[in-house]
C-alpha cells in the first residue's frame, strides 16, 4: 500500500511549500504539487497542517540494559515516535557500559527486537579503552561520547593523556559533555557544609556552574584544535561558552567542520525560574541555568552558533526524584514533547519553522553524516511527523508514554500538536495512539 499525502506544508531546506507527498517501499516517492492516487493509494488530506523530516534525537538515555526501572528501548522509543522522532541516537552509560565493541553490538541487537524508531549508539570512552576506540569502524557508532564532567560507574575521562589520545585517534566525531568536576565537587561541600542535605534545588545551576562548563568545554576545543579532531559539544548552557564556536561556512559543511555545539530542548524553554516551582523535576546535568543564559542560547541557535538541538532525555522514577539534593538523579524524560515544545518558540516569534527543522533533522543528517534521513527528499526513507499547529495539547498523567510515566510538562498546554508520524514509511502514530509495532532500523551513515 502506497501512502499520498496531499495539501501538506512541507517544510524543507529553508522554504515552505504547499505541496504532494507519495509514499512507496519506505520511501519519499515523488514530491509535487499534484499527484494522482491510483486504487492501492492510501489517500490523507493534510490541508492546513505542516509536514517536516522526523526529528533525529543525538542524545537520548534509554537505560537499557541495566535500569528498567527507569525506562528501556522498547517504551522510550515509542514515546519518541508519539513526539516526532524518528531516529535516536543513544548514550553508553548503561550497565553493562557500552566501552567495548562487543557491549555495542549487544546493543544493536537488543534494539532491532525493541525499538520502533531507527536507532544508532555511541561507543563509550574511558581513561582505560582508547585501544578500543581505535579499533572502532566509523560507520559502527554514531559517535564515541567523552564524559569530560561527572558519569556513572568509571566513565568519567579526566587522564589527559587519555583524552589527548582520544582527540588524536577517535576513527568517528567526538562527542562531549563539559564540566569540570573538581571545580563542582568543591562547590557542592560548600553546599553540604551550609545546607546539609536540604540544599534548595535553586542552586543546582550554581553548583554545577558556568566557569566549570567554560574550563571543560574550553579543554576540548583546545585538544580539538590541537589534534585536528571532529568535535560535537553536547548541551551548552552558558553564554560565556557561545564566545568559543562560530557558525559553519555552510548547513552541508557541517561534516567538514571541527567544532559545533548543541542546545538541549530543556535548556531552551526553562531557566532557574522554574527551580521554584519544578524542583528536581528539572535537576539536570549540565544545569538549567538563569534566564541571561537561556536568552544567549537562543540567539546562538538563529545565528547558527549552535548548529543542533536535541533533547539528552533521561528518565528516572517518580520516586527517585522526590528525594533531597545529593539523592536526587539528575536528568530529565523529555522526548514525546520536545517538538512540541520548539514549536512554542515558533508560536511565540523565536524560532521560524525552517530552523526547526535545520536544527533537529537536517543538521544531524549532515553532522553525523546519517545516510538518507533528514530531508524531504525523493528517494530518502520516509521518516515524517505531521504537525497540527491550530489544536491544542494538553499533557496529562494519562497520555505519558515514558516508562518512568512523569514530565515537567504536565499539566501544560501546548498550541500544537503531533498529528502523525511514519516511521520508514510506515504509520505508527495517528495523532492519538500507536498504530504499529512495527520495528525501527539501524541507521547508516555516509563516512569514509
Amino acid at each position: 500500500m502506497k501512502t499520498l499525502i496531499r495539501n501538506a506544508h512541507l517544510v524543507n531546506q529553508g522554504q515552505i511549500l504547499q505541496q504532494d507527498l507519495l509514499i512507496e517501499n519506505g520511501r519519499i516517492a515523488r514530491i509535487d504539487a499534484e499527484i494522482s492516487a491510483d486504487d492501492n493509494t492510501k489517500v490523507i488530506d493534510a490541508k492546513g497542517k505542516y509536514l517536516l523530516p522526523g526529528m533525529i534525537d543525538d542524545q537520548v538515555h534509554f537505560r537499557e540494559p541495566g535500569f528498567p526501572n527507569k525506562g528501556n528501548i522498547g517504551s522510550e522509543s515509542r514515546a519518541c515516535v508519539a513526539g516526532g522522532i524518528t531516529s535516536f541516537m543513544e548514550m553508553p552509560n548503561v550497565n553493562p557500559q557500552t566501552t567495548t565493541l562487543e557491549a555495542l553490538e549487544d546493543k544493536y541487537a537488543l534494539a532491532a527486537t525493541k525499538a520502533v524508531a531507527n536507532f544508532s549508539f555511541y561507543l563509550g570512552a574511558t581513561n582505560d579503552n582508547l585501544e578500543v576506540i581505535k579499533a572502532l569502524d566509523p560507520h559502527q557508532a554514531c559517535g564515541v561520547k567523552t564524559f569530560m564532567g561527572a558519569s556513572t560507574g568509571n566513565m568519567l575521562v579526566d587522564n589527559i593523556q587519555t583524552l589527548e589520545g582520544i582527540f588524536a585517534n577517535s576513527p568517528t566525531l567526538i562527542t562531549t559533555h563539559c564540566e569540570d568536576s573538581p571545580m563542582i565537587n568543591a562547590l557542592e561541600a560548600q553546599a553540604r557544609e551550609k545546607y546539609g542535605e536540604d540544599v534548595p534545588m535553586e542552586l543546582h545551576g550554581e553548583i554545577r556552574s558556568r566557569e566549570a562548563c567554560y574550563k571543560s568545554s574550553s579543554l576540548a576545543i583546545s585538544l580539538a584544535k590541537q589534534f585536528g579532531s571532529k568535535l560535537h559539544v553536547l548541551h551548552l548552557t552558558t553564554a560565556e561558552e557561545l564566545d568559543q564556536f562560530e557558525p559553519p561556512k555552510s548547513l552541508e559543511d557541517l561534516k567538514n567542520t571541527n567544532v559545533t555545539a548543541e542546545v538541549c530542548v530543556h535548556h531552551l524553554y526553562f531557566n532557574d525560574e522554574y527551580y521554584p516551582r519544578l524542583g528536581s523535576q528539572i535537576k539536570c546535568n549540565p544545569a538549567v541555568k538563569k534566564r541571561s543564559d537561556q536568552e544567549a542560547l537562543i540567539a546562538a541557535v538563529n545565528d547558527n552558533r549552535i548548529s543542533i538541538i536535541a533533547t539528552d532525555h533521561a528518565p528516572h522514577t517518580w520516586d527517585e526524584k522526590q528525594n533531597t539534593y545529593f539523592k536526587a538523579p539528575a536528568g530529565v524524560p523529555l522526548v514525546q514533547h520536545a517538538l512540541l515544545s520548539l514549536l512554542e518558540h515558533y508560536h511565540n516569534g523565536i524560532f521560524s519553522l525552517e530552523k526547526i527543522v535545520e536544527k533537529t533533522s537536517h543538521a544531524v543528517a549532515e553532522r553525523y553524516q546519517v545516510k538518507e534521513r533528514g530531508y524531504l527528499r525523493e528517494g530518502y526513507h520516509a521518516d515524517l511527523v505531521l504537525v497540527d499547529l491550530d489544536s491544542p495539547y494538553t499533557v496529562t498523567k494519562e497520555n505519558i508514554l515514558y516508562h518512568c510515566n512523569w514530565s515537567p510538562f504536565e499539566g501544560h498546554q501546548f498550541q500544537s500538536r503531533i498529528a502523525a508520524t511514519w516511521v520508514n514509511g510506515q504509520l505508527m502514530w495517528d495523532g492519538q495512539n500507536l498504530v504499529s509495532d512495527k520495528l525501527g532500523e539501524r541507521l547508516a551513515f555516509t563516512r569514509d
